[in-house]
């Protein structure tokens, strides 16, 4: 164990107390979780997370969005808006939902989330050519930090 590990195992009910902003009732409440206690044992090695979000298909995007555009998340999710462009589509960031959601429970349970069988995900616009105006397609990746 890291000195990292070591300070965070230490610190982690106070510092997640104070972040989420919990009174004393709602801390308790959740320590109760056995879950939370798993969730955060693995904070700091998700923190050294980026998750990526590329987009690998576009045709009549809206928002503009094309080939090779990322977009950038910590290991929590959080949307890194100084590493995106600067018009980022609610669709688009609607179909990442999923793909962060599930990448962040495989971390948890110890599975590397790069290994993701369905790791793409599309806004809900259908394309021109069924009555819609574009499509855009997104696809999942987990780098650490120091990569992204």
């Amino acid at each position: 164990m890291g000195i990292k590990d070591a300070a965070w195992k230490v610190m982690k009910w106070g510092a997640t107390k104070r972040h989420l902003g919990y009174t004393d009732e709602e801390m308790e409440l959740f320590r109760s979780n056995p879950r939370n206690a798993d969730v955060l044992s693995k904070a700091p090695e998700l923190l050294d997370k980026t998750i990526v979000i590329e987009v690998v298909e576009s045709k009549g995007c809206n928002s503009r969005h094309k080939v090779g555009d990322k977009l950038y998340f910590d290991g929590a999710g959080n949307l890194l808006t100084k590493h995106c462009p600067k018009k980022v589509c609610i669709y688009a960031l609607n179909a990442a939902t999923g793909l962060i959601f599930t990448s962040n429970e495989l971390f948890y349970a110890g599975v590397d989330p790069n290994e993701m069988r369905f790791k793409r995900a599309g806004c809900f616009d259908v394309g021109v050519e069924c009555g819609g105006w574009g499509r855009v397609v997104l696809e999942i990746s987990v780098v650490d930090r120091t990569a992204a």
